[in-house]
């Protein structure tokens, strides 16, 4: 099966420049974020609360605990919440009207929850009006997962963020192209 494509800073822009111009841009523009700046699946996404991501003076959390029953492993984990992300949720939450801890914090236009198929079709939709070829719902997480990488973060800590059970798992979701080893060589 072929992965996901990673997306560079250019296509970014693009998709970026997409959600902004189009309907339900606040909501659109936080869930590519959670996939890029966090890494989170899009089934995590969709089973996100406001009370997940937001503490009770409503600033944006720290740290996202993700529950067991929102991850594919079924396994609780932690998400650390960038300074970059902070501001897209703070953004995120002016444009909310009525925030209550329960709801879900992505709705969608029918003020109900996103099912993880809805979600996944909407990043699809959005990657094609931005005209990126095999880009999937899983692209931002690779993106994350492959700057974290060629960042020079540990791949044990890669892994623990990307809440995988085995490195193998993780250096799958890592993208290599022609610049990137240009650039290794010369370390030498």
């Amino acid at each position: 099966m072929k992965q996901a494509k990673v997306i560079s800073p250019t296509e970014m822009k693009r998709l970026l420049a997409v959600v902004d111009a189009g309907k339900h841009a606040a909501r659109n523009r936080i869930a590519i974020m959670l996939s890029y700046y966090a890494g989170l699946r899009v089934g995590e996404i969709a089973a996100l609360k406001v009370s997940d991501v937001f503490d009770a003076d409503l600033n944006p959390k720290d740290q996202i605990q993700l529950k067991a029953a929102y991850t594919k492993g079924n396994k609780a984990r932690v998400v650390f919440v960038s300074d970059k992300l902070k501001r897209e949720i703070k953004n995120y939450l002016k444009t909310l009207s009525a925030i209550k801890a329960d709801k879900p914090f992505l709705l969608t236009q029918k003020n109900t929850a996103f099912s993880p198929n809805t979600l996944c079709q909407l990043f699809g939709r959005l990657y094609q009006e931005a005209g990126i070829d095999g880009a999937t719902s899983h692209s931002g997480r690779r993106s994350f997962i492959t700057k974290l990488a060629h960042s020079g973060i540990s791949p044990k800590v890669i892994m623990t963020l990307a809440g995988h059970q085995h490195l193998t798992t993780t250096q799958r979701y890592i993208d290599v192209n022609d610049d990137m080893m240009r650039e290794a060589v010369e370390v030498v």
